[in-house]
């Protein structure tokens, strides 16, 4: 199952496909799968996680 990440807030949730109102921060936000689909790219949930797309899918704005 493809793990999202809300763009806004940064919460991650496991489901088939993103909703379009994260459950973290309540907002319509943007969805960015960061699953990890290479065996060797880690991630902080055992793999499941893509930690480089995880980290460059913030926002250029936040700071």
């Amino acid at each position: 199952m493809p793990v999202w990440k809300c763009n806004n807030c940064g919460n991650t949730i496991d489901v088939a496909s993103p909703p379009e109102t994260c459950p973290s921060c309540k907002e319509r936000c943007e969805f960015v799968d960061v699953s990890c689909y290479i065996p060797d790219c880690g991630g902080p949930e055992g793999g499941t996680i893509n930690t480089q797309v995880y980290q460059e899918s913030y926002k250029a704005d936040k700071k």
